[in-house]
């Protein structure tokens, strides 16, 4: 029988600003100059907070996210907007002209990270199945949000997670694996760019056109940069939101016609209307 929650905060405009509150303070806190506020974030990421301080709001049964329309909100509205906004920037372009050898390289790192966590999974089911545990399902759809994090970021896992409805325990798994894995591997790449040049010639490795890449987007960046006018806010609400709508709208038709029509698409998530936003 499923245990009942009687939270203490019901009110989702309460619950918003509790929210904003403590990432706020997150944020604030682990950009301090105070010594000890930069020894705690040099053990701690500020991103593992965002996830597991909220969590203890549900552990505690302050709040109840099966009562509260705001994760629903934040998922179809917010996100979406944001993986709009955050691709604008692409200069396709300039990515092209990076040459085989540096988009091969691209492609590499994105198929090893979308392949590894299936490879994993059956590695150890082999080997050690007890690691896998007994229901693998669940397994291989945290593993996407891992997938979706290293490849597309924070706002990508999220949409991942809907995409192949990850249950909350997998998924608070996921983020800590994910988070405390890539501060190792942010680790040794922060190691890897002081000594980039050494790196570049023991492989013999031509990184002209990346450092010219660099080189041109900082200086149209400071070339652009401006502090944004409330007309360039409505502009990007405008377009964020508008294409967020369309999306939606374009769902709405997509995902029942694929379920009437091809039912077996349903285990690759193409019926799932999340998918087509």
């Amino acid at each position: 029988m499923e245990h009942e929650i009687y939270p203490w905060i019901t009110n989702d405009a309460t619950l918003f600003g509790i929210l904003a509150a403590l990432l706020g303070g997150i944020f604030y806190t682990s950009k301090s100059s105070h010594r000890l506020w930069k020894k705690f974030y040099s053990v701690i990421p500020a991103l593992l907070l965002c996830y597991f301080l909220p969590s203890l709001l549900t552990t505690f049964e302050i709040i109840d996210p099966k009562q509260s329309r705001l994760y629903f909100m934040a998922s179809r509205y917010l996100l979406p907007a944001a993986l709009i906004l955050l691709t604008l920037s692409i200069d396709f372009k300039e990515v092209v002209k990076l040459g085989p050898k540096a988009l091969i390289m691209f492609f590499t790192g994105t198929v090893g990270v979308v392949i590894g966590g299936p490879l994993s999974i059956l590695f150890f089911s082999a080997v050690a199945p007890e690691i896998v545990g007994a229901n693998p399902e669940e397994i291989w759809r945290g593993m996407t949000t891992i997938a979706g994090s290293w490849i597309g970021g924070g706002a990508n896992q999220a949409a991942m997670k809907e995409v192949f409805d990850v249950s909350e325990d997998i998924f608070s798994a996921m983020v800590t694996v994910d988070v405390l894995v890539a501060e190792l591997w942010m680790a040794f790449l922060l190691i890897g760019v002081a000594r980039s040049k050494d790196i570049d010639k023991i492989f013999k490795a031509d990184a002209s056109s990346v450092e010219s890449l660099q080189n041109k987007m900082e200086a149209y960046t400071n070339s652009i940069s401006k502090i944004p006018t409330f007309n360039d806010l409505m502009y990007i609400l405008a377009l964020g939101f508008g294409a967020t709508g369309l999306a939606h709208l374009g769902s709405d038709l997509i995902a029942p016609f694929i379920g009437e029509h091809y039912p077996g698409l349903a285990k690759f998530s193409l019926t799932s209307g999340f998918f087509w936003l």
